[in-house]
């Protein structure tokens, strides 16, 4: 039988340095990334070669190139310079490929053209910067070629290990995004669940078979009159299951026109919900509607019967009615409570666990697995709920995710260093 592990979040720290092994620590292991239009760079120290511009060097024989990823005022581009001994060449003689082998198996790659003192990629060098990078050039009829890995926000963590500190997957693909409106209401007994007692015919009272609190029956005698007109007894029965409410009268009270016993059913309850004027457009009848007491312990759904049709003089908002249930009587008359309203409801083609979402350098983003390797993957986002964040881009469909714990992930990245400065 399979065990359950249970770790506090203070002990998971303290564990994360033995329990997850990071792959490689990326930052120093990067593109240089071109800060300014000067080409002045930002990197942490590595153990390659650096051109002129703060690159990656790469060379065979004579014949070097220098590779940079520019980003400034454009979206991130390579810029790679050609060298022969150690001197610059006319980048129009040369002809290179890059490839970017990445996290899944998917390919990019990117052909050249000629600039002013630079070859400049064919495509935009989407994030993250994590591949494992193959380069290809011809000079004078010679080729050269050269390989490396260049990887930022990933590491490895075996299953066992992923398992026990609860980290959870879930694939990305569609959801219904509900958006949702908070408002305050109190609970009220349902029209029809209550009733107050009084005498048919006055006399006085000879017997009360229960008070506040009690249980009764339809058709249950509450309370024994001695008529004053015929001088016989006869009973105030209950019109209606339920529980007594309010007590009113004892035994040698004179019963008239006044109340006795007020019963209601607590299983048939409402909640009115209130609902500002700039809001009042976005609401109906029939939405579905979470309630929850202000401390979360009671917790249930129902939807909107009704939309009175008036305005509360006190606070100028329109009451929503909301069927409670309540059939083990928990909730009661006179409880505040609050609702979240489902005012709209729509079909998104990919969505990730709000909960999921980092912050990671500038960006947001969730961490998508392949085996036993997780790695950053930056998003752009769309409409939010609570629950659920709208993905316009960033990650493929059917792309497994960090869902649970994901900062266990983010905490290891930074620790490591397998980030980059841009």
């Amino acid at each position: 039988m399979s065990k359950t592990f249970i770790l506090s979040a203070a002990r998971l720290i303290r564990l994360l340095p033995i329990l997850v092994a990071p792959v490689i620590a990326g930052c120093h292991d990067f593109f240089i990334h071109v800060g300014k239009a000067d080409e002045v760079t930002h990197m942490a120290d590595a153990d390659y070669e650096r051109g002129p511009n703060g690159g990656r060097l790469l060379k065979q024989g004579s014949f070097a190139v220098e590779i940079t990823i520019f980003e400034t005022g454009v979206p991130p581009q390579f810029r790679v310079y050609p060298y022969v001994d150690g001197h610059p060449v006319d980048p129009a003689i040369v002809d290179l490929t890059i490839e970017l082998e990445r996290l899944g198996g998917v390919t990019d790659r990117f052909s050249f053209k000629s600039g002013s003192a630079y070859l400049v990629g064919d495509g935009v060098v989407v994030e993250p910067h994590s591949f494992k990078v193959s380069v290809s050039a011809t000079h004078n009829g010679q080729r050269y070629d050269w390989s490396y890995p260049s990887f930022e926000g990933r590491t490895t963590i075996n299953t066992q290990t992923a398992r026990e500190v609860g980290i959870k997957v879930e694939p990305v693909g569609p959801v219904k995004i509900e958006e949702t409106l908070d408002v305050l209401g109190r609970v009220h007994l349902a029209p029809g669940a209550k009733a107050t007692l009084r005498a048919r015919f006055a006399g006085q009272v000879i017997a009360v078979n229960k008070t506040v609190g009690d249980t009764v029956r339809a058709g249950e005698c509450l309370v024994r009159i001695e008529s004053n007109e015929s001088l016989k007894a006869y009973c105030v029965v209950s019109p209606i299951d339920g529980v007594v409410l309010e007590r009113r009268t004892n035994v040698g009270d004179i019963a008239g026109k006044e109340a006795l016993l007020v019963v209601g059913d607590l299983r048939k309850l409402l909640a009115d919900f209130h609902v500002f004027p700039k809001d009042r457009h976005r609401v109906a009848a029939g939405q579905a509607v979470k309630i929850s007491s202000i401390d979360d312990r009671l917790i249930t759904t129902s939807e909107i019967e009704t939309i009175l049709p008036m305005t509360k003089r006190e606070t100028q908002t329109v009451i929503a009615h909301v069927a409670l249930p309540n059939p083990n009587k928990e909730w009661m008359p006179g409880m505040t409570v609050r609702g979240e309203i489902v005012v709209k409801k729509e079909e998104v083609s990919l969505a990730v666990r709000t909960q999921a979402l980092q912050r990671f350098r500038d960006f947001t983003v969730v961490f998508a697995r392949v085996g036993e390797t997780y790695e950053v993957r930056m998003l752009e986002l769309g409409r939010q709920t609570p629950q659920w964040t709208e993905v316009l881009g960033g990650i493929r469909s059917g792309q497994d995710y960090v869902t649970h714990n994901s900062f266990l992930i983010k905490a290891d990245i930074e620790k490591s260093g397998a980030t980059h400065d841009h």
